[in-house]
């Protein structure tokens, strides 16, 4: 599932390409999502101009010229393609998994502007498409989440005061999209890393400087992804054909068995699965 960094390039590429630009027609050729894409959807969107292309969490969120705003989640294999009406382009994904030319199938919607169309395909169909009437029940959808990493609620005295007596370790807590939004699994042991934390330590147990860690470090590894361009695991790119590069800057990530990097600790990369979900850390000097 792409994390914050990944849909955040996503917003970039899209907000190039379709701000202030015209939908002139919608076609769904599959309404079976994560939640069924209602009849209206189709002329909720036409001929509306996309004011902004905006991101909170790991949403996209199309802000329409009418005040309504259409809510999309990737899920877990959705991607979003751009094509050209006359120039054809080769590199068509602008999301994060599979293939990065345009699917022969599993195309559920399409977006058509004046020059191009965006098609959103999605072959485990996990993804939605919501339309929102307002911003205030834009903020009541998403009312669910904690806030951003980037957001300055969450600092030190955030993260201390949720963790009291809470029995969950930190790896679950930074996946926990009620604690914090955005931060996904890959990301989540990198921030541990730099912050000299066990994965398995119980959030109770944190200290007051180990929280403020948390929340500068947060901020450090996704900024520093997003400004690399996310993370190509599999094929991700940009609207551009530009693939991310974070992953060479990976500190414990995919890195099993291989020597720490940080400076004097003798320590060997370790793999330990957490709630099913793959975990890297150095057993010296994570703590």
């Amino acid at each position: 599932m792409p994390e914050l960094p990944e849909v955040e390039i996503v917003r970039q590429s899209l907000d190039k390409k379709i701000k202030q630009k015209k939908v002139e027609k919608v076609i769904v050729r599959n309404r079976n999502l994560r939640f069924k894409i209602p009849l209206n959807f189709e002329s909720s969107l036409k001929n509306q101009k996309i004011s902004k292309v905006k991101r909170f969490s790991k949403y996209l969120i199309l802000s329409l010229s009418n005040s309504t705003h259409c809510l999309v989640h990737l899920g877990m294999s959705g991607t979003i393609h751009l094509i050209h009406n006359v120039k054809k382009n080769y590199l068509t994904n602008t999301s994060f998994y599979n293939s990065f030319k345009l699917p022969e199938k599993h195309n559920h919607v399409e977006i058509f502007f004046k020059d191009f169309k965006i098609v959103y395909n999605d072959p485990r169909r996990f993804g939605f498409f919501q339309i929102i009437k307002d911003d205030n029940m834009l903020t009541k959808r998403l009312s669910y989440l904690g806030p951003e990493p980037f957001d300055f609620k969450f600092n030190k005295d955030y993260i201390y005061s949720f963790f009291k007596n809470k029995k969950k370790n930190i790896k679950n807590f930074l996946l926990d999209q009620h604690f914090v939004s955005g931060i996904g699994n890959i990301y989540a042991s990198e921030i541990l890393f730099l912050s000299k934390i066990k994965p398995t330590k119980k959030a109770r147990l944190l200290k007051e400087k180990e929280c403020e860690d948390i929340a500068i470090n947060s901020k450090k590894v996704l900024l520093n992804a997003i400004s690399k361009g996310g993370s190509s695991i599999r094929d991700f790119k940009n609207t551009f054909g530009t693939k991310g590069n974070f992953q060479k800057n990976f500190n414990v990530y995919q890195r099993e068995g291989l020597n720490c990097i940080r400076f004097r600790c003798s320590g060997v990369i370790q793999k330990k699965n957490i709630s099913n979900r793959s975990t890297f850390y150095c057993g010296v000097c994570q703590k």
